[in-house]
């Protein structure tokens, strides 16, 4: 009688453990998707997505750079849009070519302006001639693919000035009346840096550094404009179809180019098409490819997300991108130490 009771006894332990190992499983099962939904919900809490309709049709873009490359193929798009567009370069035979280009593709006429970013006064002066700006495009953009050790000074601090100070230039000389714009619709600052400033590369010291700069003028403005419904966009293009592109492949060093190919280039009319798409939605960051999306996944940083998705996959995808960031800086170098065993033979 004792052995059958044990027995039973037994069989009751062994059914009660079965349960609960099935119960655990359940709970496991319950639990793997209420942490990222979990997580999902404060991020949305504290992205508070709000979704960001910038219109075009009838409202004034302004470019700077607007005379050939991304610029005038931004021009062109927003003129075929129906807004009114004025473009800003300093050369005014350029300008002229751009004027009559987008007038021939749209049948739009734009208005030009004339003048260098490195001068405030004439920044200004070419702004307040254009009118109050709804949607301002500060695209302007030189650079030199060379070894620091080769850069001049005056190479350097020409970049620097047409890159970094001439976008605060041409800020600084359109906020004060796209703040007090009457109609109080929802505007737009874009600035075009580059993925080369989103990862340091080999040749563009003075580039990177310059358009690296353009995320920190960003993510400040954007700060010190929302109350007023304006939106910050950071486009990232890669190396595009641009007649600066194709000079300086001419004479950019070879492992700038090795570098390069690991994004591969675009058209204009691409890069512009998905930078306009960007800015109509108020999207602060805005990539152009596949490698840049990764990138901007890798140093997103402290920028701003409007999309608590986005926001989730950035906080999920973090340890792992990294470690892709991490492979490829290891092709670099490989390719750098690579190039030099070439050169010192």
């Amino acid at each position: 009688m004792m052995i059958d009771e044990l027995t039973e006894l037994h069989i009751a332990e062994s059914f009660f453990t079965r349960s609960m190992a099935a119960m655990d499983s359940l709970f496991l099962l319950f639990l793997i998707p209420l942490i990222p939904l979990s997580l999902l919900s404060i991020l949305a809490l504290i992205v508070r997505p709000r979704p960001i309709k910038i219109p075009i049709k009838s409202r004034h873009v302004f470019i700077t750079g607007g005379s050939s490359g991304i610029g005038l193929a931004l021009a062109q798009r927003a003129a075929s849009e129906g807004a009114r567009v004025s473009i800003l370069a300093r050369s005014a035979v350029k300008l002229e070519e751009a004027k009559k280009s987008i007038q021939l593709a749209t049948g739009v006429e734009v208005a030009t302006f004339s003048a260098d970013v490195r001068d405030y006064d004439a920044v200004s002066k070419a702004i307040d001639e254009s009118g109050p700006i709804d949607v301002l495009v500060v695209n302007q953009g030189v650079f030199t693919a060379t070894e620091l050790v080769k850069h001049s000074p005056e190479d350097v601090k020409f970049t620097i000035d047409v890159n970094l100070v001439g976008s605060f230039n041409v800020i600084k000389a359109a906020l004060p009346a796209m703040k007090a714009r009457k109609d109080r619709g929802p505007a737009s600052i874009t600035l075009v840096s580059s993925q080369a400033g989103q990862v340091g590369i080999y040749g563009y010291t003075a580039y990177s550094a310059s358009k690296f700069g353009l995320q920190g003028l960003a993510q400040a403005l954007q700060q010190e404009v929302i109350a007023d419904d304006i939106h910050v966009t950071l486009i990232f293009p890669p190396d595009t179809d641009t007649p600066g592109f194709e000079e300086e492949q001419k004479s950019r060093p070879e492992v700038t180019s090795i570098i390069a190919a690991s994004s591969g280039s675009m058209k204009t009319e691409e890069v512009a098409r998905k930078a306009m798409d960007g800015i109509k939605s108020g999207n602060f960051t805005v990539s152009c490819n596949f490698e840049g999306f990764l990138l901007s996944l890798a140093t997103t940083g402290m920028s701003p997300q409007r999309s608590c998705w986005l926001a989730f996959l950035e906080v999920i995808t973090a340890g792992p991108i990294r470690l892709v960031a991490l492979f490829f800086q290891w092709d670099w170098y490989k390719a750098i130490e690579k190039w030099s065993r070439t050169k010192t033979k």
